[in-house]
């Protein structure tokens, strides 16, 4: 996989995916790469103005491709039933669960869930297991999940999922991302010999604007303008940051309940195996939270037998 970039993903024609927080950023990247190699690409946003902006751009860079908006807010499970109910698809190639929040202000969901656990994990959860008997029903189907590099800073805690008892918005981060890694690898052990694989990648550091939507948010214009230097300083573009996703997606040889990201340092670089911390892969734990989730989110998954 040594020097692997978008020229090698194969072609596509015929396939169908879906990414979540394709308007912008590492999900845009990927939609359009994926497009460009002649997947039919269904782009899920919450915002659906900002994801017509995105599809006429799209548009505007690869003329022939096949895209689509859907409005998918994973912040609200009505709206995720709502999004996976109106897709007219019978088969789905690939599921590509990007979007995220990072770092915010503690808040909650319209479900009363912490906003980044509610967001970055139980929401594709619930996406995942809504549209699991199209992806089932795909022969070599995929499941790319978007952890971070900086999931290692913190284990998910099963007794305080929703961070009642204390918030930090970097540990809540990187919990979520723990859990991203752990919904990962309980998906990989249930869909078994199935020909379907579960895998995981993160961007390293990548320039997009989830570093500087907690301190505008709040109002922290000094901590915005900061993080706008790091990005531009530091950062390896978007456009490298989806790589190792893009790879997860699409490159053959991968196997399930993989993890990939940039090669150097797990900061930037051609797609290669990335390093995990060992809680994500613990068994118990990730049986743990699955059925945690279940019973948050009331998708239970039955087509995989529970």
């Amino acid at each position: 996989m040594s020097g692997w970039t978008t020229t090698d993903i194969p072609g596509l024609t015929g396939r169908t995916a879906v990414v979540t927080g394709a308007n912008s950023g590492l999900g845009y990247v990927t939609a359009r790469e994926l497009a460009r190699k002649g997947a039919q690409v269904v782009l899920a946003c919450r915002s659906e103005a900002r994801g017509r902006a995105a599809v006429e751009r799209l548009v505007g860079e690869v003329p022939r491709a096949s895209v689509e908006v859907g409005r998918l807010d994973l912040g609200e499970l009505a709206s995720v039933r709502a999004f996976a109910d109106s897709l007219p698809y019978d088969r789905i190639d690939l599921l590509v669960n990007n979007a995220g929040v990072m770092a915010v202000p503690y808040g909650t969901t319209v479900d009363g869930f912490e906003t980044q656990f509610g967001v970055n994990h139980l929401g594709h959860f619930a996406l995942t297991g809504l549209l699991l008997p199209r992806l089932l029903a795909t022969p070599g189907a995929r499941i790319v999940t978007v952890s971070s590099m900086m999931h290692a800073l913190a284990n998910i805690d099963l007794r305080d999922l929703n961070s009642e008892k204390r918030y930090g918005r970097w540990v809540a981060y990187a919990r979520a991302k723990s859990a991203n890694l752990l919904f990962t690898h309980e998906l990989a052990r249930r869909v078994g010999s199935r020909d379907l694989l579960a895998v995981a990648a993160h961007p390293g550091y990548a320039a997009t604007n989830l570093l500087t939507a907690g301190p505008r948010a709040e109002g922290r214009r000094g901590a915005e303008r900061l993080m706008e230097l790091a990005n531009r300083v530091f950062a390896q573009s978007a456009e490298a940051g989806a790589l190792p996703t893009l790879y997860a997606a699409t490159a053959p040889g991968v196997r399930t309940d993989s993890f990939f990201g940039p090669s150097f340092a797990m900061w930037r670089g051609a797609p290669a195996p990335s390093r995990r911390a060992p809680w994500t892969v613990d068994d118990r734990a990730s049986a743990a939270l699955w059925a945690a989730s279940v019973r948050l989110t009331g998708v239970d998954f039955d087509s995989l037998g529970g």
